[in-house]
């Protein structure tokens, strides 16, 4: 299996492909129980996305309930515009769950891991500007940019690895991350595959001692089956779809709570698949036949919006962009210019051949699913010929088209120059245009809230001339807690996946 390949189907298989039958979990006063997706592995250098990297590690910044940037392991740090050099100051009280020493050389080794691209990181394109690293000393670390990238101090969020445990090891496969050691508020207990993941409270954590002294992540993959564990008192909280959590809403003992979050769903096309070297320009035309507000109201029972930018949640959109409205005399409209006639059957054909493709959605989102259903059926509707499927596994290699989910509540960077850029590890539709390509690059390397908003806007309308994806939708992400837990922050904008709901998971109390 090639690499790329391989670290495709790893990632989604992290995020719950995997479930094995289960078994109770035995609850204590003084433990948490959440419900969540399956992870073959916890590397979250190359699998970001994983809300159990909140608990077991520590970046050297982090963000706040606002999404504010603030001191982690490290305590301050300067930037000398003219050098292009970030110093950070480490604190020098931070151990390892194992009792070593975090240090400097920490840092550098797992900025350099992500770096290197045998290592197949997502993030690398957050470090791309990265010309050298210095450690003057343990606490003391010096990044030197080629150019200079606003979003940096945002990227150091990453976690910190310990070079003493992955030196020399392969940042895919090494069994450090069965048995992941970190700085974080909970050092891994124990690992149950396809059961549960048992963390312990760090007692020497440097923002002090959680109050919780154990969470248990719960492996419970479908959404129906966390709502009945809830009622049933096998777990404390879960994430829900929102058809699952709308029966708890007035339920006595639990809390609901509908979080706004940056993250979109939305169609994206393998354009190394060859139906989109002769096909991209009808592109246009699917995005025109999507009803959105449907969706959003039938899928998302309204806890969500419409879609149509992929930094729609951050200051430099650009809210006067094309918006592709649900039109569907336009969407045939365009199909006709581009060639196309309807056959007999009501879809239309060029060249002989049938306009459609075939839209796959991921076996543990039942979300998705359904937004995939819609979605064909409204294109079957205007003649576009669009069948789903849901596989075991994702041949990325071979597919059409994917129901995507991305987004950051963070600098615009995020989530966009890694995805959109040309060649960057998350850029899974192997799009390339060299305008967005320009603007991207203009946006992430100044500091003007003037020339940022121009550079997004001109990136913006590049890729609306040149679309990448169809959005569709934002998501609120759906949480129902046990009421004797204490502590979540329902304020909170959050991130892909629902992840940030445990970023002060070390205040929270369970009567």
């Amino acid at each position: 299996m090639k690499k790329k390949k391989r670290k495709w189907i790893a990632g989604l298989l992290a995020f719950g492909l995997l479930a094995g039958c289960q078994k109770p979990v035995q609850k204590q006063a003084d433990t948490l129980v959440y419900a969540s997706q399956d992870y073959t592995r916890i590397d979250p250098i190359v699998d970001e996305h994983g809300e159990i990297n909140l608990l077991l590690f520590d970046g050297l910044t982090a963000h706040d309930e606002n999404n504010d940037v603030v001191p982690a392991l490290a305590t301050s740090w300067t930037y000398d515009e003219a050098a292009q050099t970030w110093t950070f100051h480490l604190r020098n009280d931070v151990t390892w769950h194992d009792g070593e020493p975090f240090s400097a050389e920490d840092v550098k080794f797992t900025i350099e891991a992500i770096m290197d691209p045998d290592n197949e990181s997502e993030n690398a394109a957050n470090f791309m500007d990265v010309e050298s690293i210095e450690t003057p000393d343990g606490q003391t670390v010096i990044f030197k940019l080629a150019e200079p990238n606003v979003a940096f101090i945002d990227y150091m969020s990453i976690p910190i690895l310990p070079k003493h445990c992955l030196e020399g090891e392969d940042m895919q496969t090494s069994d450090f991350f069965r048995h992941p050691v970190g700085t974080g508020p909970y050092a891994l207990e124990a690992w149950e595959t396809g059961q549960a993941i048992t963390m312990r409270a760090n007692d020497a954590y440097f923002a002090g001692e959680p109050n919780i002294k154990n969470v248990v992540f719960k492996i419970v993959p479908d959404s129906n089956a966390r709502a009945l564990q809830l009622r049933g008192g096998e777990v404390d909280l879960a994430q829900l779809a929102p058809k699952d959590a709308k029966g708890f809403k007035d339920m006595e003992g639990f809390n609901v709570y509908d979080m706004k979050t940056a993250d979109y769903r939305g169609i994206l096309y393998n354009f190394n698949n060859p139906y989109w070297h002769q096909n991209k320009d009808i592109i246009p035309a699917i995005s025109y036949a999507i009803d959105r507000d449907a969706i959003v109201q039938s899928v998302l029972l309204g806890q969500g919006e419409a879609a149509y930018s992929p930094i729609q949640k951050n200051e430099y959109n650009d809210e006067g962009m094309e918006r592709f409205d649900y039109d569907p005399q336009k969407s045939e409209a365009l199909l006709q210019a581009a060639g196309c006639v309807k056959n007999e059957d009501g879809f239309y054909e060029r060249d002989g051949e049938i306009i459609g493709f075939t839209l796959v959605a991921p076996a543990d989102d039942s979300v998705r699913q359904d937004i995939a259903r819609i979605v064909a059926q409204q294109l079957n509707d205007v003649g576009i010929d669009c069948s789903i499927d849901v596989p075991a596994q994702v041949d990325w290699s071979k597919q059409m088209a994917y129901v995507i989910g991305w987004g950051s509540p963070f600098d615009a960077d995020d989530h966009t120059f890694k995805v959109f850029g040309s060649g960057q590890a998350a850029n899974y539709a192997s799009y390339t245009n060299a305008d967005v390509d320009r603007y991207l690059q203009a946006a992430r390397s100044s500091a003007d809230p003037a020339a940022r908003k121009a550079a997004y806007a001109g990136f913006l309308q590049a890729l609306t001339q040149d679309p990448a994806f169809t959005f569709i939708c934002y998501v609120d992400a759906d949480y129902v807690a046990d009421s004797r837990v204490r502590g979540i922050v329902p304020e909170q904008v959050l991130g892909h996946h629902g992840v940030g709901i445990f970023q002060n998971i070390e205040q929270w109390t369970i009567s």
